[in-house]
């Protein structure tokens, strides 16, 4: 057993079986030995690939769109410019640079970054430091104010609770340890299986994320009393969807969810329609979700690759139209990944999403 699972192991024999959401949290987060306290899980050499590691044309397409919805804002100066979970600041970077055709734009903001992980903060630190930017632990510690937040694969990585449908009814999918082992087990029901919607219990199993739930809601809260806007791109569903997905990867291949925690990246698919009806019902305006791949056509990564291709050698045009396939394709990224919008009631509706309303 790893040391985590050690520690874990112990804990539930002296306080019993733990929610999958508390296992997950701690696989992922533990101050000491979570996964993203421990290593750079990112690129080729790590355990995945996220979009900004794809291609510099996605975070340029983000930065193009930040500047656009700031402009609707009246361009407030100063302005919060907030990323949750920026991984090795790549995206950020790039979306600044493209950000630079409205300097004003690059005047007005104040760069916070939300990071718990310190080797990923020094990368991000040594990435973006031009930007002057600050650092935090959480969401509820960025300063009020107007402000322009990106969140790329980072509601994914938030704690889920499982329910599973037996003889006996509805239990809750919890975490015991068994000869040394942790394994799964069951019990009744806690508080959250009551998030769940009439659709998702429809089905034989079913998660929920009470933390990204409550996120959304904070969001929505903030930007209905200070303005702004929040875009989330993420994998999941559009719908309330029954079923599970929470899923455990090591060097780009799945894993055992239960073996060796805090080595292989946690996930699971994420409730969009969930986000949305928390932040409606905090006050935002909200917009999506929208295919990737349809989201970053509309806001011209077309035209973008068109523009790089025109000066590169064969080999980079090869590669970038490889990239370009790999976040528009829907075979690839283009649409299990999406797009969706918090914003102020007062803004009007966004780049990339107008055609739906």
């Amino acid at each position: 057993m790893t040391t985590l699972a050690e520690l874990l192991a112990r804990r539930i024999a002296l306080t019993g079986p733990i929610t999958v959401a508390e296992f997950m949290a701690e696989s992922l987060g533990h101050p000491v030995h979570g996964y993203y306290q421990r290593r750079d899980p990112f690129g080729s050499a790590g355990d995945f690939i996220t979009a900004p590691e794809v291609s510099q044309m996605f975070g340029e397409m983000i930065g193009l769109w930040c500047v656009e919805v700031w402009q609707t804002m009246g361009s407030p100066s100063p302005c919060l410019l907030v990323e949750l979970g920026p991984g090795r600041g790549t995206l950020m970077a790039d979306a600044l640079r493209a950000a630079r055709i409205r300097p004003a734009f690059g005047q007005a903001m104040r760069l916070h970054l939300v990071e718990t992980s310190p080797h990923l903060r020094e990368r991000q630190a040594s990435v973006l430091a031009a930007y002057h930017p600050s650092w935090h632990d959480n969401f509820s510690e960025i300063p009020e104010g107007p402000l322009l937040l990106v969140a790329n694969e980072f509601f994914d990585a938030l704690p889920v609770h499982q329910f599973v449908l037996g003889p006996e009814g509805w239990q809750e999918r919890m975490v015991a340890a068994s000869d040394g082992k942790l394994v799964f087990a069951s019990a009744h029901p806690g508080p959250s299986f009551a998030l769940l919607s009439e659709r998702q219990r429809g089905g034989q199993a079913a998660e929920v994320s009470p933390a990204g739930i409550a996120l959304a809601g904070e969001l929505g809260r903030r930007l209905a009393a200070h303005g702004g806007a929040a875009l989330i791109v993420d994998y999941g569903s559009s719908q309330s969807l029954p079923g599970e997905s929470l899923q455990a990867v090591r060097q780009h291949q799945p894993v055992d969810v239960l073996a060796d925690p805090g080595s292989a990246d946690l996930s699971a698919h994420v409730d969009f329609a969930g986000l949305v009806r928390a932040a409606m019902l905090a006050g935002a305006a909200t917009h999506g979700p929208l295919p990737q791949g349809e989201f970053l056509q509309r806001l011209g990564l077309d035209a973008r690759a068109a523009s790089l291709k025109a000066r590169a050698t064969p080999a980079q045009a090869r590669d970038i139209d490889a990239a370009r396939r790999r976040l528009l394709d829907a075979r690839e990224m283009g649409t299990l990944f999406k797009a969706v919008v918090l914003s102020s009631p007062s803004l009007p509706v966004p780049p990339g999403f107008a055609e739906l309303t």
